[in-house]
């Protein structure tokens, strides 16, 4: 990495009102740990209640893994996360984002996969590009088989039906089985409502329940190949599947996420992605002044040390590393399920299932982000550019690279399990500046690599340094230069974080984007454990706001609107 430049901190004021000053013996409402996406969120639905809330973040800018930060001079990259579309309606709305600043543009085209001739030497198309418009599909699949342009829609339509369902339990807390059954009639009534939501998917599912229980369980090379048979289709569509998950779509339950395909919603287009101007930072900061706008504090540079427990071990506050003592009846916690309960909580003070369960969560991570700067656009073989300094549609897709067919995700995953750099690792390119200028200089461009698989630990025995990093990204380098030659000259400068990285920079346990796998045994009632569903822990006062508890990971906010209203409760 060269030239990292820290932007400012840009919460000490908002509409004129200073925060206060962060002092022992301060008492607050409610205290949020982490100011990631999920906590802004939080802390915004307990302070428009009328709760006074303070949010503590240990880095510098608030965020989280939501964050543009400017890390080569001129270059504003969003560092983790890179583009939205999960984001729930609900908090949209409620926290009035669009009046606090928030801008997306929309992506259309949205999905470009470029062809390798090593790859795929058969004549017809060299490259398959994908967006909202059914006609153009049509003609772009169709260059591969006929009959996959028109069975996609079909498929879309059953992916649509089971993500309109599922809707509902996005939007609401997991229910307690365990407190159901263990509880008198009076209390047996109370939770009834929590069950309203399973209801409602099961009534708008009907007949076609046994479809999502398939996409729940089946692996997602089951599903594709059941009604496509064109490779860079399938390849393409089993991204979603895998995406951020050490995973293949050869994996029982990987059939689940391929409902990212249609769950993403941007101006009102369901399926689409976008850019939100400024990157995701943009994202953050508009939810930033929302909360500050509600009332709440906000203060950067302070972790916590531990959350502070009563007598009956209820939540009593917090203490930050430096000693600062904050009191608080109830704590919101957006890190890890991992540091919460196993770092933040006194020894000895969890139910020893509920532990047991916590210590078990799975965190592997097959992410290596890169972020990049250039001086110009990559100009792709299967899709040349007609001028060197102007955008075409497929530079505003995401870029699909070694993922002409789906037996190579298959075989980068398994070399990654093994503890191997893959040959061919599964790449995701943005250029997010082909929508927004304000990333970058005049005919420059922020390339952001999604890519994997990659291990935590490598067999060669060789840690993640500055060495074994360049290694890889002149790996990652290589490959695009094949399809777009003169990749590499454009380059200006750029950093690596694998999966220790991810964990070290913004506590992402283990480098999980996702605060823990998305896999069935992860999910709904059993996230974060089965013991107890979150945003409710075994600590009275405590609350899980962050991405371990249901419904999960991406740019989302339903974690933590869900834990503020529970907490409200």
């Amino acid at each position: 990495m060269r030239g990292l430049t820290q932007l400012p901190c840009i919460f000490t004021s908002v509409g004129g009102r200073r925060a206060s000053t962060l002092t022992s013996g301060k008492r607050y409402d409610a205290v949020v740990i982490g100011g990631g996406h999920n906590g802004l969120v939080a802390a915004s639905y307990l302070a428009k209640a009328g709760r006074s809330v303070c949010v503590l973040e240990r880095r510098h800018i608030v965020g989280g893994a939501a964050v543009t930060e400017e890390i080569i001079p001129g270059f504003k990259f969003s560092r983790a996360s890179y583009v939205l579309g999960l984001l729930r309606p609900k908090v949209y709305e409620d926290l009035e984002l669009k009046r606090h600043g928030l801008k997306v543009y929309p992506r259309d085209p949205s999905s470009y996969t470029p062809l390798h001739e090593r790859e795929w030497p058969t004549s017809g198309g060299r490259s398959l590009i994908l967006g909202p418009h059914e006609e153009e599909n049509f003609r772009q699949i169709a260059q591969f088989s006929e009959k996959d342009a028109k069975a996609l829609p079909q498929l879309e339509s059953i992916l649509n039906k089971c993500a309109e369902a599922i809707a509902p339990l996005l939007d609401s807390v997991a229910p307690d089985v365990k407190s159901f059954y263990s509880s008198g009639i009076l209390n047996k009534i109370r939770h009834i409502p929590n069950y309203m939501p399973l209801i409602k998917t099961a009534s708008t599912l009907g007949k076609d329940i046994p479809q999502l229980y398939e996409l729940m369980t089946a692996p997602a090379i089951k599903v594709l190949d059941r009604w496509l048979e064109s490779e860079p289709l399938k390849a393409t569509l089993a991204t979603d599947s895998v995406i951020g998950a050490m995973i293949s779509p050869n994996t029982p339950g990987s059939g689940y996420v391929l409902l990212h395909h249609v769950m993403a919603q941007v101006a009102g287009v369901r399926g689409a992605w976008g850019y939100p101007e400024g990157g995701m930072g943009g994202v953050t900061q508009a939810m930033a002044r929302a909360a500050q706008e509600a009332g709440v504090d906000i203060f950067t540079n302070q972790p916590v040390k531990s959350v502070l427990l009563g007598d009956n071990r209820e939540v009593v506050g917090v203490e930050t590393e430096d000693g600062i003592k904050i009191d608080a009846k109830t704590v919101l916690s957006n890190a890890t399920a991992h540091v919460t309960f196993l770092k933040l909580l006194p020894e000895g003070s969890l139910p020893k299932d509920f532990e047991a369960s916590i210590k078990g969560i799975d965190y592997t991570s097959p992410v290596c982000k890169l972020n990049v700067a250039l001086k110009s656009l990559p100009n792709f073989k299967a899709n040349p550019s007609t001028n060197q300094n102007t955008v075409m549609p497929h530079h505003r897709c995401t870029i699909h690279l070694n993922c002409e067919k789906t037996e190579l995700l298959d075989e980068a995953y398994l070399q990654a399990k093994a503890g191997l750099i893959p040959d061919k690792p599964m790449i995701e390119m943005t250029l997010p500046s082909s929508c927004d200028p304000t990333l970058a200089p005049p005919g420059c461009h922020v390339a952001l690599f999604f890519t994997q698989y990659v291990p935590y630990t490598r067999a060669d025995g060789k840690p993640w340094n500055e060495e074994t990093k360049e290694e890889y990204a002149k790996k990652i380098f290589s490959v695009v230069e094949e399809y777009a030659p003169g990749f590499i000259e454009s380059i200006v400068g750029y950093e690596v974080l694998p999966p220790p990285e991810l964990e070290r920079i913004f506590g992402l346990t283990g480098g999980n984007i996702f605060h823990g796998s998305m896999s069935l045994d992860q999910l709904f009632i059993s996230r974060p454990s089965p013991a107890q569903p979150g945003p409710f822990t075994p600590i009275p006062g405590l609350f899980l706001c962050g991405s371990g508890a249901h419904p999960g990971g991406g740019v989302m906010a339903a974690p933590g609107r869900l834990a503020a209203l529970s907490a409200l409760q």
